[in-house]
């Protein structure tokens, strides 16, 4: 009976958990041009399904759960999803997922794209740094978070890449809303404020001091911008071993 009932609150958790494939910036502004150029658009044949950051030449990380929309190449360099000239494509040679990820809500959710010929870095795509060492950050630290797509719960889809500045919360307050959390992940935005994330562009990094903290991970099933339960990263100084082994053979 005990293991039923947990059996019962972990569908419970996971049905309020949905990611969607990514996220769509609330509250946000449209990113300058020639600014954030790690951004990349992971897709499928159907088109943008995650967010993703150009982490080296050859790798872009996004989300372990887009892996669900079997994505094909990445784009690179793209400010306006619209725009197809001067942006770069690149097929994916290989993903690699932490063996430890499950679900989303086991704070494993991070995934590694192999390009299947490196990125040239130039005016248009750079890579963004990682942390070097495994890391806290501190609560109320300003951070921001960028993607395509809606602009509010049910909005429709935009094509400009956009950002806004999100607040790290403590996990303390985060496990109120997310009794089941690791402390694999970082919290920031979607709780005390509308500023955050939704559906459309998991993937994306958090960056806090320009370097990638974060990747968007979850939030409340198809609610953006009510400001009752936190946005979910993973948090990537927890995966750096794992991380390291893949980029740096």
């Amino acid at each position: 009976m005990q293991g039923l009932h947990r059996s019962l609150l972990l569908l419970a958790l996971t049905s309020l958990v949905q990611s969607g494939h990514g996220s769509r910036i609330i509250d946000g502004e449209v990113v300058p041009e020639n600014s954030m150029l790690y951004m990349v658009s992971v897709q499928n044949k159907q088109g943008h399904v995650c967010g993703g950051f150009l982490v080296s030449e050859g790798f872009v990380v996004t989300a372990a759960h887009c892996d669900r929309a079997e994505p094909t190449h990445v784009v690179l360099g793209s400010h306006d999803l619209k725009d197809k000239e001067k942006v770069t494509y690149r097929h994916i040679e290989e993903r690699f997922k932490p063996k430890m990820y499950v679900n989303v809500i086991g704070g494993d959710d991070i995934m590694i794209l192999k390009l299947s010929k490196k990125a040239d870095t130039n005016n248009r795509v750079e890579t963004i740094p990682l942390p070097a060492s495994e890391m806290n950050l501190p609560v109320n630290q300003q951070c921001v978070v960028a993607g395509w797509g809606k602009t509010y719960t049910h909005g429709s889809t935009v094509h400009k890449l956009r950002m806004v500045d999100v607040s790290v919360l403590s996990l303390p307050v985060c496990k109120q809303s997310w009794p089941k959390l690791p402390d694999k992940v970082i919290c920031a935005g979607g709780y005390g404020t509308t500023k955050g994330f939704c559906q459309g562009d998991s993937g994306g990094p958090l960056v806090c001091n320009g370097i990638a903290v974060g990747v968007v991970s979850f939030n409340r099933d198809m609610i953006c911008n009510y400001p009752d339960a936190p946005n979910v990263y993973t948090n990537i100084s927890k995966h750096l071993s794992w991380i390291n082994s893949i980029i740096e053979p």
